[in-house]
């Protein structure tokens, strides 16, 4: 509407100037059409500066029928904040005039419109700036402007308006407060300047202070206007880059009361806690007081210069609503002689709207129409907490130094009158100033026209008397190196509440070490779950995006925030298993010594001597060697232990079946010996038995030879089978060798076995065939399931399989060969006679 209405008056201008401009050549008269609009305060002088201000924040527009000229519009409901800035104006201006080295001859005069927080008004306030208040300028009508420059607006909506209007006119403009970005571009505004920052070092200041809490998640609010949606834009980069996540964005304008409660809803159903308001101190009063209605209290509010430091916004439930909250302020006014004047010279020298006596008919009508101004006379509670006052005196004080340097003005000549001022040669003028007030700030502007960016960071806090204070908590100062911009005093900010916690604001609760993070489908990267970290993986930071891998040698801990070294794992001689084994073997050693010691006193015996001694001790001397390398299988595998284990099996186990094998073949060739004519026995002596025992046992040795030359065994880190161990093992190295050692061991048995079987029926009291064919039967079974169990076997139970069958077929050995032997030398002595084992009895 307020757009339509502005075209509309342009249009309207547009084309009194087109009569204006046909009247001046028939008439040679240049007149205004219509009424003209006069300035609120106002003062002449040698140069004139103009000025617009929101000094009333509500507007009545008139009914728009078309058929009669529109009434005057109606302002309402004072900005006590805007006056304060049209007084402090006035203040500067005085000071200069009363300055006897800043234009020491020259006056300054002051024309200060109201707009009513309307871009409306504001187009009427700026062309009325532009042309004057005289009904007739005579006869020409291309005169220049009726003041050399203007300070102004306060928003930056306002002031697009008035820069873009006065831009063509080359007619200076000095903003305050107006912080868009959007006003930087210089071949848009060449004529704007600001003695404020733009809002690109505040948006993303806003971002940073945001990430400085922790606070992930959060919602933005900002005016539909300039000075809101470029802010907005600039802080939502800022935002994204430093991880921030926005739940959602909304936006109003002041005059959209239904688009206002559809925010309101918005913030309360969300879930961020903390909302960052990038809003006119208009919008945000109307936001303030929809909150308050609906009791939608406890959010932490991030603000901005606009809004963070207004007096208006401070009531008595704005605090339930706005305590605790943290935004970016202008730095409060520190100009000598300004409290003074704001409270008690303004109202007595400037301001006579009180007096009766007025001189013009205009006078009295203007003080009639804004009579609510003198119910201020007597408040002085807001000067404290005056900050944006200082830009203005800065601003004017740019234009004096300006035209002091167009006019050449000295202290002792004084100011060049006769010299002609224009606006351009303000603009030229400003670019180059620089000077410092009297309280000690450095004035001048950047490449934009703007002043550098430095902002207080203010708490919305309750004072000791229940005020609410704006108290310092910090600062950001862009002219500083980075690392030192930003600096926050996180002790003394009071939270929404009066609590003394940090709120949180996050999607999600941060990650532990041990997780990391999985988007939620849909949702912004804020919102994720926690997945544990998978078995060998680990997570050592807060909020890790994903987890690293372990080391090889390394496993993740149960926390998974850790890698540890892996456990080694070998078969122990100090387990429980270890020594079950090592117990069986000592112990097998143990009943071969004993039976040897036995054999070895009765060797003159019968029984002994029937069962070739010779044999059955090389036998029992083969066995203990069989127990004792079964101890090489346990302990931490080395380069030479895997060696001598497996060939010390392979050997000793030829040499045992080599012996039970000679003992089978004497027992049947010497029962083939007894038949009439045989000469078998003389082939089957001592001497023949010690060398079949000797090359059978050769042949291992070849074989073993063979295996640890060409490929060895040697010590292997099995990291495949387990994940989180280390299996020290006994790689075979070459697996053929392995099975030939095996397979060698294996003939010899089948073949001891199958010529065992075959004397098993021989006609004698003590056949010894019979015990070697059970013994090999023993001895065959247990090395054919050894072979699956040796293979399925993980780890050190590999080991422990291949010693039980050591020490199985062993045992099985010992007691089937010596048992039934020792049973008849220590139990039934009177059966070891000639007579009984010849069967003679």
């Amino acid at each position: 509407m307020c757009v339509c209405v502005c075209v509309l008056i342009l249009g309207l201008v547009f084309i009194g100037l087109l009569f204006a401009f046909g009247a001046a050549e028939e008439e040679s008269v240049c007149q205004i059409l219509g009424s003209p609009e006069f300035p609120l305060l106002s003062k002449t002088g040698d140069v004139m500066i103009g000025g617009a201000f929101s000094i009333h924040s509500k507007i009545t527009q008139p009914r728009l029928s078309f058929t009669e000229k529109p009434t005057r519009l109606t302002c309402s409901s004072v900005n006590l904040r805007e006056f304060r800035f049209a007084q402090t104006m006035i203040f500067a201006i005085e000071e200069i005039n009363k300055s006897e080295f800043l234009l020491p001859n020259v006056s300054i005069g002051y024309r200060i419109y109201d707009n009513c927080g309307s871009t409306l008004s504001s187009m009427r306030a700026v062309m009325a700036l532009m042309n004057g208040d005289e009904q007739t300028f005579g006869k020409s009508c291309s005169g220049q402007s009726s003041v050399h420059a203007i300070i102004g607006e306060s928003e930056s909506s306002s002031t697009i308006i008035l820069a873009r209007t006065t831009g063509p006119f080359k007619i200076p403009v000095i903003s305050h407060s107006a912080t868009c970005e959007c006003l930087s571009n210089r071949k848009e505004y060449p004529s704007f300047f600001r003695t404020i920052a733009s809002d690109l070092y505040q948006s993303r200041a806003l971002a940073q202070l945001v990430k400085h809490f922790g606070w992930t998640w959060v919602g933005a609010v900002n005016s539909d206007s300039d000075y809101g949606n470029n802010g907005m834009a600039i802080f939502l980069a800022a935002a994204q880059e430093e991880g921030v996540c926005v739940e959602y964005t909304e936006k109003f304008h002041r005059t959209e009361p239904e688009k206002l409660l559809k925010v309101v809803e918005v913030i309360r159903k969300s879930t961020a806690r903390v909302i960052v308001g990038f809003l006119a101190h208009i919008e945000m009063n109307n936001l303030l007081q929809q909150l308050s209605v609906h009791n939608i209290t406890g959010r932490q509010f991030i603000g901005v210069e606009a809004w963070i430091t207004a007096d208006s916004l401070v009531t008595p439930t704005s605090f339930s609503v706005l305590g605790g909250s943290l935004g970016f302020a202008v730095q409060k006014a520190n100009i000598s002689g300004l409290e003074d004047f704001l409270s008690r010279d303004f109202w007595e020298t400037e301001f006579k709207c009180n007096e009766t006596k007025r001189d013009t008919v205009t006078e009295k009508a203007n003080c009639d129409e804004n009579q609510d101004l003198t119910e201020l006379k007597d408040y002085d509670d807001d000067v404290a907490e005056l900050r944006y006052s200082s830009n203005i005196y800065k601003a004017i004080y740019t234009v004096a130094h300006s035209l002091h340097s167009i006019l050449k003005c000295s202290r002792s000549q004084g100011c060049d009158r006769t010299v002609k001022v224009t606006p351009w040669q303000v603009v030229d003028s400003l670019k180059h100033v620089n000077f410092t007030i009297k309280n000690g700030d450095q004035v001048w502007f950047d490449s934009n026209g703007a002043a550098v960016a430095r902002y207080e960071v203010v708490n919305w806090q309750h004072g000791s008397d229940g005020s609410v204070q704006f108290k310092p908590v910090g600062y950001y100062d862009a002219s500083l190196p980075p690392g030192r911009k930003f600096v926050l005093n996180t002790e003394a900010i009071m939270w929404p509440g009066g609590k003394t916690e940090l709120p949180v604001s996050v999607c999600s609760e941060s990650c532990h070490p041990g997780t990391h993070k999985v988007l939620q489908k849909g949702k912004p990267v804020c919102c994720y779950d926690c997945i544990p970290c998978a078995e060998g993986e680990i997570s050592n930071s807060t909020d890790s995006n994903d987890c690293k891998k372990c080391p090889e040698e390394y496993w993740s801990n149960q926390n998974r925030d850790t890698c540890i070294p892996k456990i080694v794992e070998f078969l122990y001689f100090s387990e429980v298993m270890g020594i079950l084994l090592v117990f069986f073997t000592l112990f097998g050693v143990l009943l071969t010594l004993i039976v040897a010691t036995l054999f070895l006193i009765n060797k003159d015996t019968p029984l002994v001597k029937a069962n070739n001694s010779e044999l059955s001790f090389l036998l029992l001397f083969s066995l203990t060697l069989c127990f004792l390398c079964s101890l090489t299988f346990i302990g931490r595998p080395s380069e030479w232990s895997c060696m001598l284990r497996h060939t010390a099996f392979g050997i000793t186990f030829v040499l045992c079946i080599s012996c039970v094998l000679g003992k089978t073949i004497v027992v049947l060739m010497a029962f083939r010996a007894t038949r009439p004519g045989s000469n078998v026995m003389k082939w089957f002596g001592p001497v023949q038995q010690r060398l079949s025992v000797l090359g059978f046992t050769l042949i291992q040795v070849l074989i073993c030879t063979l295996w640890l030359t060409i490929n060895p065994p040697f010590s292997f880190r099995n990291m495949n089978h387990y994940k989180d161990k280390i299996i020290l093992e006994c790689a075979l190295g070459s697996p053929i060798g392995f099975w030939a050692v095996l397979g060698y061991i294996g003939l010899l048995a089948v073949l001891c076995f199958v010529l065992a079987f075959l004397g098993r029926k021989l006609p004698d009291n003590f056949n010894e065939a019979k015990f070697i064919t059970f013994s090999m039967l023993i001895f065959c079974a247990v090395w054919i399931t050894f072979i699956p169990a040796y293979v399925s076997s993980p780890g050190k139970f590999t080991v422990a399989v291949e010693i039980f069958a050591i020490l199985g077929s062993s045992y099985g050995l010992l007691f089937c060969i010596f048992a039934p032997k020792c049973f008849i030398i220590v139990i039934k002595p009177e059966l070891n006679t000639k007579k009984n084992l010849m069967g003679k009895i």
